[in-house]
């Protein structure tokens, strides 16, 4: 990139929702699922419009998706929807081919309701200093296996020095994570989030260190934890 740093102004925020959540163990997409009458995707949507600086939000969809345009959040003028891809990259790719000429770009799951924001703000602050972007992580806390091939049955132990879960929103100049991502997708590198199209081409992310609390609801129990962080977020809101 030149050494003239990325407009900060402009940021729009891709959600890929297209997958169908096989692990949840239900019928309908987890992103569909409800907590306290809304669906994680809104949850997810509104986490990200509490700030002022988000001006849209495109949604990437599966091509037999019939819920998302029924719900209320699907009629605010600042979203829009796209057809994704049977993978998470190509649905972001989707999403960032919509967004125009924002200078920046959120990528944030449809399935993580939980997040603060305080979080987005940290995250949105590097865009006055950084020219490369970052994503919100925690560090890891527990003692890490690495299990043997095929096995179950433990190999070693890894060191959880320097460790970090990574989580979302990533946050990237878009036209640089596109570029990324395209490069990334078209010679078949293994891409399982924005960050790693971003590393494979030789670029380093900031770690922004985020509350452990922003969970993705992947599986079933999942989803009783999620409810209560964000009763725990909404009471601390309305307080």
């Amino acid at each position: 990139m030149s050494d003239i740093a990325v407009s900060s102004s402009e940021i729009i925020a891709v959600l890929p929702a297209a997958g169908i959540g096989s692990r949840m163990q239900t019928e309908c997409p987890k992103q569909y699922l409800s907590i306290g009458g809304k669906t994680l995707i809104e949850h997810s949507i509104n986490a990200l419009l509490r700030s002022p600086r988000v001006t849209k939000v495109v949604v990437s969809l599966s091509p037999h998706d019939t819920q998302f345009n029924s719900l209320p959040i699907a009629q605010d003028a600042r979203i829009q929807s796209v057809i994704g891809g049977a993978q998470r990259a190509d649905s972001v790719m989707a999403g960032l081919e919509a967004a125009g000429s924002h200078g920046w770009v959120l990528v944030h799951d449809a399935a993580r309701p939980c997040l603060h924001i305080d979080d987005l703000n940290r995250l949105l602050g590097i865009s006055a200093t950084s020219r490369v972007g970052g994503i919100l992580a925690a560090p890891v806390r527990d003692t890490m296996k690495r299990g043997e091939p095929g096995v179950s049955a433990i190999a070693h132990t890894v060191d959880r020095e320097d460790l970090w879960h990574a989580l979302t929103p990533q946050f990237f100049p878009l036209e640089l994570l596109k570029t990324c991502l395209r490069r990334a997708l078209n010679e078949g590198a293994t891409i399982t989030d924005e960050a790693s199209a971003m590393e494979y081409c030789g670029f380093h992310p900031m770690l922004i260190a985020g509350r452990s609390d922003n969970i993705k609801v992947t599986r079933p129990e999942d989803l009783a934890l999620a409810e209560f962080y964000l009763t725990q977020l909404y009471q601390k809101e309305n307080a």
